[in-house]
């Protein structure tokens, strides 16, 4: 056996994690939909974090992974907790109940233009190029299309694709946290998300009382669903996310959002029979392509000599 051939396996098994967690992520709102149907946003949000903290508690376990001593670090991770899973989570699944899970999940796909500029605004370290912004700028153009507002959007609609907005901005505002509080502590990776998770499930169940106190009409599809969201997708998922960067890098890795959406469409379409405006669709390549713009992905052409100018920015 070549040293090729012994190769092979590990790779294929990098390839197979990433395309599982594309239709993880990308699934995350075809499960919230389901759940829905018996329970309240909620109710959906603490039941994921308390199954999710489970699963990534026993992850830890498993590989022997040891979570932060207690101290300055626990604060900053309680942000993050709250920036990354609470405030997100409740605002997508507040949305999914005017919204189809497909509109959803083409919404998330903002999330990494929503971080480019919250980046440019918190860290004095950041500097935005004309790509750059180029890419944002088509980006929420993109945004634009998705919303439609030819078609005279009602209050309630208009309110629900907003929460959406807010939700990937708060992604945009904890990725940055993390870079700057977080990151250059050097934890573990699956420890920081079961810190994150599991320090959201703890929020989400002193809220419950005054939250989450709706009638529960269980079903076996929405305990599935539940199951689903809470085990895999704010789970297992982060353990698969962290074997795809050690081995293709962040950036190879990243691509996930170009997919997620894609999964996301689909699934709403073929399994709930969701309705797909046509600039929908539309607006979500846009998004797609701002997004490979500003991330270097897709080069734009530029004149014979000229040299990229950065934009110094915030200081």
């Amino acid at each position: 056996m070549t040293r090729s051939d012994t190769a092979q396996p590990p790779r294929r098994r990098i390839l197979v994690q990433f395309v599982l967690l594309a239709l993880t992520w990308g699934s995350s709102f075809l499960f919230i939909a389901i759940a829905l149907t018996a329970l309240s946003p909620a109710q959906v949000v603490l039941g994921r974090l308390m199954i999710g903290a489970v699963t990534l508690g026993l992850i830890c376990l498993v590989t022997r992974r040891r979570l932060p001593a207690f101290g300055v670090v626990w604060a900053h991770f309680f942000v993050v907790s709250l920036l990354l899973c609470v405030i997100p989570f409740l605002l997508f699944a507040s949305a999914q109940q005017e919204i189809s899970s497909g509109l959803a999940s083409i919404y998330n796909a903002t999330t990494p233009l929503m971080t480019v500029l919250i980046a440019w605004v918190a860290l004095r370290s950041e500097r935005l190029t004309r790509t750059t912004l180029i890419g944002v700028a088509l980006g929420f153009l993109g945004v634009l299309v998705v919303l439609g507002p030819w078609n005279g959007l009602g209050t309630g609609t208009l309110l629900a694709q907003v929460s959406c907005l807010g939700a990937t901005a708060s992604y945009g505002a904890a990725f940055v946290y993390l870079r700057r509080f977080i990151s250059p502590r050097g934890i573990d990776p699956i420890a920081a998300a079961t810190m994150q998770v599991g320090l959201g499930a703890v929020v989400m169940v002193a809220l419950a009382p005054f939250i989450a106190l709706s009638p529960v009409s269980l079903t076996v599809p929405a305990v599935a669903a539940l199951i689903a969201l809470g085990a895999l997708g704010t789970g297992v998922a982060y353990a698969w996310n962290t074997s795809i960067v050690d081995a293709w890098g962040a950036t190879n890795a990243s691509t996930v959002t170009y997919l997620a959406p894609v999964v996301g469409v689909t699934l709403g379409v073929l399994i709930l029979a969701e309705h797909v405006e046509w600039h929908q669709p539309l607006g979500a390549l846009i998004v797609i392509a701002g997004i490979a713009i500003s991330h270097g992905r897709l080069r734009l052409p530029t004149r014979r000599g000229a040299t990229p100018d950065r934009i110094r920015m915030g200081e």
